[in-house]
């Protein structure tokens, strides 16, 4: 007869519920991946056009025509400053529109949101590789709690796809490092395939080949220290042979939907040169004043950062540099587990590095962290994972503690999920409480810059001018003007409402005035009887104003 030992059959229970449990976690990260895309399927015709769109779409089309023309049409190299950027995500969409069912902008809108639950996916596996299934979730679910991110995924198509892409080569890369000395042929191509793509959008990828050239650095001097430096510089050559796919891979990708960065070999180090200090001067508002894009403080991106990412997320990116601050001063690279704590490497290069060049470096910047979204997921991967952490220890503490624990998650999560539905579908102007939120943020910092809340005013104007008419067209044609986006509106209009802008001699005599409040000036430019604004945290942001009749209030300065 065959016996068990105690301590082996608690070994197996013990090994079926953490298989159970992770089960769970991953359950619940694709149920969440799940909604994300049926929420964004069913509200993405609620954002506005950006002011940046109608470039990009066109560079699209230019780079469409580059190759139906045979290489003939070179107009894309040329086309603004849009040469200086992969154009991915803009040459799909020109190829998507001829068999789309929704509109061209409609089109850029859902495929942005697909793009950006992707980035939610990456997010989810990337911190699921690291430190677990219940962190991966936790990670995924701040991140889409995450106004900044979750707002610009549906209208921001080129910050957002290149932040989806980043945080996918971190993964990748994440996964050749756990697979050092022999990194596996799938982990090296597929890292190669998402470093080609992310080329494709910005320039800035070439950070995650440091980011992990890094990491396999520090690896083979552990084992130099340990086995001495002759075996390591052998390994480490065989090492680099094993990731020279990779070079083919991401190149021929980047040279598909980037063809200018190959005309000539040092195209891409030109691009990267350009963007990080271009030769324009935008005024930003950073504490109440106005800055040059071109000159910013050096606390511009720090300080943004800080009061953009919600608390939760601020409070995990401090508790995780404590953890390791800790894991230093107790001696932990001296032990084996160094070799696993390299893996964090590309994580900790990818959360801080960027904000450390920005303080050395001062590059323009403008909007606040729109140029730095990238940042967002390593940090909110690197509170997944302090949350996984804390909320292990609660449950070392007692049962009580760890439930508890989970249910302080929940509520948080709960009051970010009500605050971003509150702001529909304005979710990317979000500001946290450290500065007061969108209230406190009101005047010291950006909020609309993309004019976003100018698409949701037009309709609600549309609905107001039918329901005067018993929901029929008016009788006659009205005209509009806009201080602001126009963008945003002009591709809205009913037959009886026309658009007239600032050249136009009679703009002034205008039926109707739409003005945003991101410039001051705006909502005075025109006199008019008020008859709604689009808010945010009951910020206005755009004010509609109507102007058939003797407006009882003077004009503000």
């Amino acid at each position: 007869m065959n016996y068990v030992s105690p301590g082996r059959t608690a070994g197996t229970a013990g090994g079926l519920t953490l298989q159970r449990s992770s089960a769970l976690w991953d359950d619940l990260a694709r149920a969440l991946l799940l909604g994300l895309l049926i929420l964004a399927s069913l509200t993405f015709l609620s954002y506005g056009v950006s002011t940046d769109e109608e470039v990009q779409h066109i560079y699209g089309k230019k780079l469409l025509s580059y190759y139906l023309s045979g290489f003939q049409d070179r107009s894309a190299f040329h086309f603004k400053d849009l040469y200086l950027y992969g154009g991915l995500f803009d040459l799909v969409v020109a190829v998507l529109v001829h068999v789309s069912p929704f509109e061209e902008y409609e089109t850029r809108h859902l495929l942005c949101a697909l793009v950006g639950v992707l980035g939610i996916a990456g997010t989810w596996r990337y911190a699921r590789l690291l430190a677990g299934p219940r962190a991966g979730f936790v990670a995924a679910a701040l991140l889409a709690l995450t106004g900044v991110y979750y707002g610009a995924m549906f209208n921001n198509t080129k910050d957002v796809p290149f932040a989806a892409g980043m945080v996918w080569t971190l993964y990748f890369g994440t996964r050749i490092l756990k697979q050092l000395p022999k990194p596996g042929r799938s982990a090296v191509l597929k890292f190669g395939l998402v470093l080609g793509l992310t080329l494709a959008i910005r320039v800035g990828a070439v950070l995650s080949i440091f980011y992990l050239l890094v990491a396999t650095l520090l690896y083979y001097a552990l084992i130099a220290r340990q086995e001495g430096g002759r075996w390591a510089l052998q390994d480490l050559r065989h090492t680099v042979v094993a990731m020279l796919p990779a070079v083919p891979v991401a190149y021929g990708l980047m040279a598909l939907f980037w063809p200018w960065a190959v005309q000539k070999p040092l195209n891409p180090l030109e691009a990267l040169r350009v963007v990080s200090r271009f030769p324009i001067d935008i005024q930003t508002l950073f504490m109440g004043q106005m800055v040059h894009s071109n000159d910013p403080p050096a606390l511009y991106l720090p300080v943004y950062l800080a009061i953009k990412l919600p608390e939760a997320v601020l409070l995990g990116v401090a508790v995780s540099v404590v953890m390791a601050a800790v894991w230093l001063l107790r001696g932990g690279w001296r032990h084996t587990g160094a070799f696993m704590a390299v893996r964090y490497v590309p994580l900790a290069l990818s959360a801080f590095l960027p904000i450390l060049l920005f303080l050395l470096m001062r590059p323009s910047v403008y909007n606040g962290i729109r140029h730095f979204l990238f940042l967002v997921p390593p940090m909110v991967v690197l509170a997944g994972i302090a949350a996984d952490r804390l909320w292990s220890i609660s449950e070392r503490a007692g049962r009580a503690f760890g439930q508890a624990f989970a249910a302080a998650l929940t509520v948080i999560a709960v009051v970010y999920a009500w605050q971003l539905g509150t702001m529909h579908p304005n979710q990317y102007v979000y500001y946290n409480q450290l500065v007061g939120g969108v209230k406190g943020a009101d005047g010291k910092y950006e909020l609309d810059y993309w004019g976003n809340s100018m698409h949701e005013a037009i309709q609600e104007l549309i609905e107001f001018v039918e329901r005067e008419n018993d929901g029929n067209p008016p009788p006659r044609q009205y005209t509009l003007t806009v201080c602001g986006n126009t963008l945003a509106v002009r591709f809205e209009l009913p037959p009886w409402l026309r658009l007239v802008n600032g050249i136009e001699p009679d703009w002034r005599k205008a039926d109707f005035f739409l003005a945003f409040t991101q410039v001051k000036r705006c909502p005075s430019l025109l006199d008019g009887h008020p008859i709604f604004e689009i808010a945010a945290d009951d910020v206005p942001l755009t004010v509609v104003k109507d102007r058939r009749r003797p407006s009882a209030d003077p004009p503000t300065e």
